[in-house]
């Protein structure tokens, strides 16, 4: 998979990760409270509705570094060998097994997503 498709791909996942915390969101707290500023945030109390929240934060913070390696690699010419497409696969199996709260796997899965970020900026800093 080519870098664009993968940045295309994580922002589809981004949405898919929005749309889990709202759905989960939704049946804890109500629409009036999703619709309202949220001037006082309330805790999740549901196991789901956290996990998916966490999930989330998770997940932002690792497209951050993912899309500014994608960019660098695309701006400098260079090719990502296989480090997007192994990153955006980790990416999108790692919000199920949370979900599901397996942990063994959800970390095995951020492990598998931190060396495709690694794989991106070995290329980006060693690649000819």
């Amino acid at each position: 998979m080519s870098k664009i498709v993968c940045l295309e791909f994580s922002v589809l996942l981004w949405i898919a990760h929005v749309l889990a915390q709202v759905l989960t969101a939704r049946g804890e707290f109500g629409d009036a409270y999703l619709i309202s500023p949220r001037d006082k945030q309330l805790p999740t109390k549901g196991v789901a509705s956290g996990r998916v929240t966490r999930a989330l934060r998770n997940y932002v913070e690792n497209l951050v570094p993912f899309v500014a390696l994608a960019l660098a690699l695309i701006a400098t010419g260079r090719t990502g060998g296989l480090g997007a497409t192994i990153w955006i696969i980790a990416r999108n199996l790692y919000l199920p097994a949370y979900v599901m709260g397996d942990h063994l796997r959800r970390t095995a899965l951020w492990g598998i997503a931190v060396v495709g970020l690694l794989m991106l900026l070995w290329r980006l800093t060693f690649a000819a």
